[in-house]
């Protein structure tokens, strides 16, 4: 019993935002993880987590039957889901996976600007426990548990400041890395001409071209950028 007091304390509890100059630290930080190769090759499979997770969201919302998710070494991932093979529920799975780290990241960014970054990493633990469920190969168990206990580790044995700066790491990654994930698919797209990404199925149920919903993912994506670097005080408009 005490133990959960203590966890809902450090939920519940703000923190003070961090100084301009380590938040500015912090973002250089996530662009570098971002841009620098062997760094996001890392960092991407934390987007491919978030990117299956938001297929398999959308496909139970929509009514579709989760199948499972599959998370590769290659950074790729598949997610299974059963029902009809066209109609909305089938374009809004197909639409959620490159827009949810951003809307993730969006999210992420509202709890820091309350102050509740230990709370967005609890948040994001109960949401890997969820994910975790549906994991149907060793790689994705693997990938999932060790991304778990490296936030729980934060969340639980971090100091304020530390919590702090790996929340907004955290956050600015998914943001950052959501928007390259969009243009290495058109690169990918241009290079292989068709194939079965998430714009070409979208492309064969709708008709309408790949390089358009292409847009509609980086559009998305740099709506929540912007938002989030208005809630964190990044920009002020």
């Amino acid at each position: 019993m005490d133990v959960l007091l203590d966890i809902w304390q450090r939920i519940t509890t703000p923190h003070a935002m961090l100084e301009p100059l380590i938040a500015w630290l912090t973002v250089a930080a996530a662009a570098v993880i971002v841009v620098f190769p062997p760094m996001w090759r890392l960092a991407r499979h934390v987007i491919t987590i978030v990117h299956e997770g938001g297929h398999g969201i959308v496909a139970v919302l929509s009514g579709r039957r989760l199948g499972g998710i599959r998370l590769h070494s290659d950074t790729s991932g598949l997610t299974v889901s059963r029902g009809r093979p066209t109609g909305p529920g089938m374009i809004f799975t197909l639409l959620a996976g490159y827009p949810a780290a951003a809307l993730l990241g969006l999210g992420a960014a509202w709890l820091l600007s309350l102050g509740y970054d230990v709370g967005l990493l609890w948040a994001l633990l109960v949401l890997l426990a969820l994910l975790l469920i549906q994991i149907r190969n060793w790689f994705g168990l693997w990938s999932v548990a060790v991304t778990g206990a490296v936030v729980f580790s934060v969340s639980w044995f971090g100091s304020p400041q530390v919590q702090g700066v790996f929340a907004l790491l955290v956050t600015l990654v998914l943001l950052f890395g959501s928007l390259r994930t969009s243009f290495e698919l058109q690169q990918s797209r241009s290079r292989r001409g068709g194939s079965s990404s998430d714009a070409d199925q979208l492309t064969r149920l709708t008709h309408l071209p790949g390089i358009f919903w292409v847009a509609v993912f980086i559009v998305a994506q740099v709506v929540c950028v912007a938002l989030s670097a208005r809630l964190l005080g990044f920009v002020r408009i």
